[in-house]
């Protein structure tokens, strides 16, 4: 059966020696997410690519995501969990550290504009995997560990390990690896996305990107609206 295994990267790509990049030259099936603005975290755009990557890739996906790529890869694999067949979520931010337009300023971070409310609150669906630090200085290992439990997730938490990219020592990671293995090892072999199209869960306008698209479009025009 064809596997893919999708790389989404968090804000500015992972560069030659962060894990993302070395899992990816361990992984023949292993490609990176394309289409997405490095710089600029608008997650209905992130999300947006990292969807259509999942409706375009050969077999059943398995996402491995780092930092602001789990908060896109979450909303997609909302969207479309008879093509996903795991998740490896590793080190997601705060989503009230952004806006729909992307990082918000510290003083900001108490209002009700940030991406919380937008960000799927029930289970996924399918299986998926946090891993958490204690030192991490894009969210608290409680605020991981509330976003782990409202989607269905394992937590793993591996002490203080920074935010688990290159600056904090996690060039070949090993151990993530052998997580992704273990997620993989848990897939029962359905073949996701055979079963009668009409059953199909795509949701269209109801899906997850559908009203995280809505309240961009909203946003900005109200944000237009006061700047003209």
């Amino acid at each position: 059966m064809l596997h893919t295994v999708l790389i989404v990267p968090g804000l500015n790509d992972s560069g030659p020696g962060h894990w993302q990049s070395w899992m990816e030259s361990q992984l023949p099936e292993a490609r990176r997410v394309r289409g997405i603005d490095w710089g600029e975290p608008v997650l209905a755009r992130w999300a947006s690519e990292v969807r259509r990557e999942i409706d375009e890739a050969a077999g059943v996906v398995w996402l491995v995501a780092h930092s602001y790529g789990c908060l896109a890869s979450v909303v997609a694999a909302a969207d479309r969990p008879e093509r996903v067949a795991g998740l490896l979520l590793v080190a997601p931010p705060d989503p009230d550290r952004f806006s729909p337009f992307g990082l918000r300023a510290s003083g900001c971070l108490s209002d009700r504009d940030g991406l919380a409310s937008w960000i799927p609150s029930a289970p996924i669906g399918v299986p998926s995997m946090v891993v958490a630090s204690r030192d991490d200085p894009w969210a608290s290992l409680a605020c991981t560990a509330y976003w782990a439990d409202r989607w269905g997730s394992v937590l793993i938490d591996i002490g203080a390990a920074g935010h688990i990219n290159a600056d904090s020592g996690h060039g070949p990671w090993p151990r993530g690896l052998a997580l992704l293995q273990a997620l993989r090892d848990s897939y029962a072999g359905l073949p996701l996305g055979s079963i009668d199209d009409a059953h199909s869960t795509h949701k269209g306008k109801r899906g997850a990107l559908a009203r995280l698209r809505h309240r961009t479009r909203f946003d900005w025009d109200v944000f237009s609206g006061i700047s003209s």
